[in-house]
């Protein structure tokens, strides 16, 4: 990839030094460590866009799913788990003895 663009930016002195430090530490330009920091941020951002986009679809599925009419109520779901913790109970016991 050719490097067609400078990049200025302002910030701590000390920021600055740290960080000039860390990159000759591990024997890299500070430059190429600042384009990996980048691609990184641009990949997680990317990464939790399409995150948010799939949550999105689901919601609006399941929104337009309870449109029409399919799903059911917290009641029902509810009362369906108490019937089927009592039907499991009932096995543990019988299962006991």
């Amino acid at each position: 990839m050719t490097k067609q663009a400078v990049f200025t930016m302002k910030l701590e002195a000390e920021l600055h030094e740290a960080f000039m430090a860390e990159a000759a530490a591990v024997h890299r330009p500070a430059s190429q460590v600042a384009r990996e920091l980048m691609r990184d941020f641009i990949e997680r951002q990317r990464q939790v866009r399409e995150h948010d986009d799939f949550l999105r679809s689901k919601v609006e599925a399941a929104r337009a799913s309870r449109r029409a009419g399919h799903g059911r109520s917290n009641e029902e779901v509810e009362a369906d788990a108490v019937l089927r913790r009592k039907h499991l109970l009932q096995q543990a016991d019988e299962s006991s003895e």
